[in-house]
């Protein structure tokens, strides 16, 4: 486990900071996140015959995480604020009651899109639930992870399973 010597998110009295990135090279970066919803299997066969009495569940869901991945740095306090070059939200199931959301989120910048992939899946997953609460309260939003990740002096890392 790390100490706070090692942690870059504190400064020199232990206290939060934003990293200092303006010595980084500039690379293409790009993070894909996922997220699950468990929920009936009305529920999911609702939302993918597009009967759901609020709309399109997908369409509005994948607006959402487009424009929370964009607003990261406003959620997350010691996000830097990038500009994002592309944005790609992706729905699934397993045919029966898990629904699942894939975002991938791109950038030519001097810091990786991490959290704007899991924010996006995050923003995208509470809005499914928020337009089927009518329908199903006890939906349950699980699995939320970083998938893949590209670029920076970290290098790649890819999720096994």
């Amino acid at each position: 486990m790390n100490d706070a010597r090692e942690l870059t998110h504190f400064n020199e009295q232990g206290r939060a900071r934003m990293v200092d990135i303006s010595d980084k090279t500039e690379t293409k970066r790009s993070a894909t996140a996922r997220s699950a919803l468990i929920m009936n299997e009305a529920t999911l066969t609702l939302i993918k015959e597009g009967k759901m009495k609020k709309g399109d569940v997908l369409a509005v869901a994948q607006v959402a995480g487009i424009m929370a991945a964009k607003k990261t740095a406003d959620w997350i306090p010691m996000c830097h604020p990038i500009p994002l070059t592309g944005i790609d939200i992706q729905f699934s199931d397993n045919g029966s009651n898990e629904l699942y959301i894939e975002a991938t989120v791109r950038t030519t910048g001097l810091t990786g899109v991490e959290m704007e992939a899991l924010t996006a899946v995050s923003a995208a997953a509470l809005t499914v639930y928020d337009m089927c609460k009518a329908v199903e309260k006890d939906m349950v939003i699980s699995s939320t992870m970083l998938m893949t990740k590209t670029g920076g002096k970290n290098g790649d890392f890819h999720r096994n399973a």
